[in-house]
Parts: structure tokens; C-alpha cells; sequence
């Protein structure tokens, strides 16, 4: 069980590259617009961090702060929400754009910080 664990931390952490390159490949860009790599890392993450959770609060490593998961649940389910409503869009509008971006790195910001 404890490889079924590292390899869903491995799948979460390929889910955060995939989100968090698809907004980096837009930086440049004039017109910001959702690339299908922040959903499909919006999706990854989402599905691996609760299948983290469950694997992590039934013993098999240590059982993570509940107050912790519910705040980063909550915020990429706003990310998740901000990409899913904007993906067919050719422009969105700069705020979304960073709020996405901003919200990303606040989860990661929570993860690293919050013991």
C-alpha cells in the first residue's frame, strides 16, 4: 500500500506541473485562454488528492490534518471550477487567469507550510 501512496504523489505532483505549466505557457501570451493541460492537472489533482487522503487517513503513512485538506479541497475546487467554466472561452479575462495562477500557488504554499 505504501507504493500505492508515492505513486499517487507522484501523479498529484504531475497534475500541479501540468496546471501550473499550462498557466506559465500563457504568461506571454496576449490573449490568456485555458489550455487543456490546466484542466487535465486540475482533474489529475483533484481525483489524486482525495485518493490521497483516503489512502493516508486509513494509516498507512500519517493521517493529515483535516482542517488542512478541507481548505486545499476547497481552493482546487475553485481552481477547478475557474478552468472547467472558462476552457471553451478563446479569451478570458486577466483576472481569472491569475486568480488561477494565484490560487495554484497559494495550495502549494498550504501544503509546504501548513504541518
Amino acid at each position: 500500500m505504501k507504493v500505492l501512496q508515492e505513486c499517487l504523489l507522484v501523479l498529484h505532483f504531475v497534475g500541479l506541473a501540468a496546471l501550473l505549466g499550462g498557466f506559465l505557457t500563457q504568461m506571454s501570451a496576449q490573449a490568456k485562454r485555458i489550455v487543456p493541460a490546466m484542466l487535465h492537472g486540475a482533474v489529475t489533482m483533484l481525483v489524486t488528492g482525495v485518493a490521497l487522503y483516503v489512502v493516508d487517513k486509513n494509516g498507512l503513512h500519517h493521517e493529515p490534518p483535516a482542517a488542512k485538506m478541507a481548505v486545499k479541497l476547497g481552493v482546487l475546487v475553485v481552481i477547478s471550477a475557474l478552468v472547467w467554466t472558462q476552457r471553451t472561452k478563446e479569451e478570458i479575462h486577466k483576472g481569472v487567469y491569475f486568480a488561477i495562477g494565484g490560487l495554484t500557488l497559494a495550495n502549494i504554499i498550504i501544503a509546504v507550510f501548513w504541518h
